[in-house]
């Protein structure tokens, strides 16, 4: 089985919704996926994934189903206003020397109390209940393959969900998936669960943060940073 994971155009935060600029850069992705097979379109249940999700689908005559597990992970801290960002985090941690392959990082000072670590730990159960529907069962760090399914699916969702999703079903800790896999806008990345059925199966990427379909069509930065 075969799992692309969009990220949404550029987004107007506060409507939740894809802006005049976002709304090209989700046709892109569009024109950019139209040969793909794909056999069905899932997103985010936010607005603004769920616009870009639309673009994609109107090539394929197909519907959007919307999940709520894969809406934009938290970045707050618990009963306050501060606002911890993963991706800047996990830069200081490198400019620090600190280990960003750190599998206990929820534990770490910088983490502990931060809305983040239980949306990770929701969206990574509800996620590998999610692949349960294809035939994929989690045991330990692996997958069990319990039927054949050769389906390409597509995620349309946020930087930090698919960010979360990627780092859990690939085992690798949540700040090193943030400094390798920096998603630009409908950035595409591609992941292959392959194996015999009744196997143990990890994924395997085929095509990483992808976005050169938007090139031209805007100057943002990633995050608009």
């Amino acid at each position: 089985m075969k799992i692309i994971f969009v990220r949404h155009g550029h987004p107007d935060y506060t409507k939740d919704c894809l802006t005049e600029l976002g709304h090209p850069q989700a046709e892109a992705a569009a024109e950019r996926l139209k040969n793909e097979k794909i056999d069905k379109i899932f997103s985010s249940s936010c607005g603004r994934a769920y616009e870009t999700a639309c673009h994609i689908a109107a090539r394929h005559n197909l519907d959007v189903t919307q999940y709520d597990f894969m809406r934009e992970i938290r970045w707050g801290v618990k009963d306050t206003e501060d606002y911890v960002h993963p991706w800047t985090l996990a830069d200081e941690w490198v400019a620090k020397g600190k280990d960003v392959m750190n599998f206990d990082w929820q534990n770490d000072p910088e983490y502990k109390g931060v809305t983040l670590a239980d949306d990770y730990n929701k969206l990574a159960q509800n996620f590998d209940k999610w692949l349960e529907e294809f035939g994929l069962v989690r045991e330990g760090k692996y997958y069990r393959v319990t039927r054949e399914n050769n389906d390409t699916i597509m995620m349309v969702s946020h930087a930090g969900a698919s960010t979360v999703a990627i780092s859990h079903i690939f085992n690798v800790p949540f700040l090193y998936a943030c400094r390798t896999i920096d998603c630009n806008y409908t950035a595409i990345t591609v992941v292959n669960f392959g194996s015999k059925v009744g196997e143990l199966t990890t994924p395997r990427f085929t095509l990483v943060n992808d976005a050169r379909h938007i090139e031209g069509i805007t100057v943002e930065k990633v995050f608009g940073r």
